[in-house]
């Protein structure tokens, strides 16, 4: 979600230059099923123009005109929508309007939370009312324990009877492609839609630019022999895609050093054996759980033709290793859908 809120604070820096005001809506309880989950977010300035959601749309007009009372008296307030009525989700949300004001000392805090990948947490004080008016709303504990109110007026008064809603926000998902050639630039044009971090390596043989890799973060040239990897036990996956069999073995060598959760790696089915005998002759005690963490060939198997599409598949994989779902279709499920 961090990607989605990066969005908002972006705007919300806008709106303020443009001496408009910010509500957030916070979607902060949830009874039953809906579309998404709480700790989604949409911001709403004063010319009533909004980003991010809350819902797949059908919430956000309702949520926009309920919040216009919030730019007039600066009173958050917590309201409900009933979906079991209006969209056949089964589901009634609780969502949290607030006066939304980005200051410089978050701006700092938050600009360094994303350049070092450290994780905060965003807590929302609410009731389970609707309609309700009352001292509600949001505060930011980064790393250093600094804590940071959205709303200029809320303070948490102690012995709060108020319900508490805690998220903790972690860095971006990283995707390492180590490859340069056409479907590695397809795998980042679309994995970038999703908010990752992505970073390319590309051999020193054919060095390419940031230029040539659209949504790519970085784009550097290095060899298995010299790379250095940092942070990529949680959070990350690493998709080799060089087309040369002795590359990707020397660099799944280098891996060997890190725990990755996933490596992916394009090829024939058959080049599977063999890669992993090679593993085996080169680090004879290598252990299981890395030899688990490597998918190859890389990607779900469902029909894949084109490298838009193998693209796709191997996103679909990724998510559903790193957060450990079995993929199956949808229709098969008859209680709630994204839990």
């Amino acid at each position: 979600m961090i990607h989605e809120l990066k969005e908002i604070i972006h705007q919300a820096v806008i709106n303020q230059k443009k001496e408009l005001k910010n509500v957030l809506a916070t979607v902060v309880y949830l009874e039953g099923s809906s579309y998404r989950k709480p700790g989604v977010r949409m911001l709403i300035s004063e010319d009533l123009n909004s980003v991010g959601s809350v819902s797949g749309g059908c919430v956000e007009k309702e949520i926009i005109h309920r919040a216009k009372s919030v730019f007039i008296d600066n009173k958050p307030k917590i309201i409900t929508y009933d979906g079991r009525y209006k969209l056949g989700c089964e589901g009634v949300i609780y969502v949290l309007i607030e006066p939304f004001f980005i200051t410089n000392n978050f701006t700092n805090h938050f600009s360094n939370a994303l350049l070092k990948r450290k994780k905060f947490q965003i807590e929302s004080h609410f009731i389970k009312e609707n309609e309700a008016f009352g001292n509600f709303g949001s505060v930011v504990t980064f790393e250093n324990k600094q804590q940071i109110e959205f709303s200029k007026n809320f303070t948490l008064k102690e012995n709060s009877n108020l319900e508490l809603f805690s998220q903790i926000i972690e860095p971006s998902f990283k995707l390492i492609i180590i490859g340069s050639e056409h479907d590695a630039v397809k795998l980042c044009k679309i994995s970038c839609n999703l908010g990752w971090e992505i970073d390319v390596v590309t051999s020193l043989k054919d060095s390419k630019e940031i230029k040539d890799f659209p949504g790519a973060s970085s784009v550097t040239s290095n060899s298995p022999e010299t790379i250095q990897f940092s942070n990529i036990e949680e959070n990350t996956a690493i998709i080799i895609m060089n087309h040369n069999y002795v590359q990707d073995l020397k660099y799944v060598i280098k891996l060997a050093e890190y725990k990755p959760k996933y490596i992916g790696i394009i090829g024939a089915p058959q080049r599977r054996e063999h890669l992993f005998s090679d593993l085996f002759e080169f680090i004879p005690d290598i252990c299981e759980k890395f030899l688990e963490s490597i998918y190859t060939p890389a990607g779900l198997h469902i029909g894949a033709e084109t490298p838009e599409e193998i693209a796709v598949s191997i996103i679909a994989e990724i998510l559903s290793v790193i957060r450990k779902k079995e993929p199956f279709s949808l229709r098969t499920i008859s209680g709630k859908i994204y839990n």
